[in-house]
C-alpha cells in the first residue's frame, strides 16, 4: 500500500461547485488532474490537498 497526497488550486467555480487543478510535483505528470468539490464543502478555498491510496 502506498498512499501519495495530491495538492489542488482553484481554478474555476460553477454553479454549485468548485474546480480545482491538481499541481503535480516538478517532472511527474497529476495523477487526477481536476477535480469538481461541492461549494457548501469547498466554502472560499484557494488550495486543497486529498490523500490517496492504492491498496493493492
Amino acid at each position: 500500500m502506498s498512499a501519495v497526497e495530491l495538492h489542488f488550486t482553484l481554478e474555476k467555480e460553477t454553479k454549485n461547485s468548485v474546480r480545482y487543478k491538481e499541481v503535480p510535483e516538478e517532472g511527474k505528470a497529476p495523477i487526477l488532474g481536476s477535480i469538481y468539490v461541492q461549494k457548501w464543502y469547498a466554502g472560499t478555498s484557494k488550495n486543497i490537498s486529498i490523500t490517496i491510496e492504492k491498496k493493492d
